[in-house]
């Protein structure tokens, strides 16, 4: 049996999303080796991407003039960005472990950074859309790579941690509703701390 978690099966993820899931269903991967060798570049890329194109275009909502931020604000946004992926995708398989002896499926971690890692490969390839940061556009991508995700998650989380899938279908749906309440609250936190003068300053 394979031990290495290999980037190469994320170029085949969008035609062949079930041999990928048995290759991974094969594999006891080091939640190490996924993490710095895939899942922290796929995190970098949405922040970078939102960076570059905030930059150059500024963020466009809908008709009016495009918000331009100072590039120090931006750094810091790209930063927290960045961030908030990084709890997000380790929490998310820490849940996904926790959950894992109730419905019965692999207790590796190394096998749950894997799974996470592929389930989010669309939103963050998607992600290329921040390099034209305008609303509309950016939503009109995204939802389409999220409803791909969702879809990746329930088809190939029972393949991938040897469970059934009726099990698995919980066990997914159970895992979206964490990362849904997880979302809501960073949104509240967020905006809690700008009310209140915590962060950037929305500056021209």
């Amino acid at each position: 049996m394979q031990s290495a978690f290999s980037p190469r099966l994320m170029l085949r993820l969008l035609f062949q999303p079930n041999i990928v899931f048995k290759e991974l269903a094969e594999l006891e991967p080091s939640s190490i080796a996924v993490f710095f060798k895939v899942a922290l570049w796929f995190g970098v890329l949405p922040p970078l991407f939102a960076y570059i194109g905030a930059s150059k275009f500024g963020w466009r909502l809908g008709t009016v003039e495009p918000l331009s931020l100072q590039k120090e604000i931006l750094l810091s946004i790209s930063v927290a960005y960045f961030i908030a992926l990084l709890f997000g995708f380790i929490s998310a398989a820490i849940v996904s472990r926790w959950m894992a002896n109730t419905y019965g499926a692999r207790q590796s971690l190394g096998i749950h950074f894997a799974m996470i890692t592929v389930v989010g490969a669309p939103i963050a390839v998607g992600s290329i859309v921040h390099l034209y940061p305008n609303v509309f556009i950016n939503v009109l991508v995204l939802i389409p790579a999220l409803l791909w995700s969702m879809y990746l998650l329930y088809r190939g989380l029972p393949i991938v941690l040897h469970t059934t899938p009726e099990r698995g279908m919980l066990m997914s749906s159970s895992l979206i509703g964490y990362l849904l309440v997880a979302f809501v609250s960073l949104l509240g936190i967020t905006v809690f701390l700008w009310i209140n003068g915590i962060g950037p300053l929305m500056g021209v």
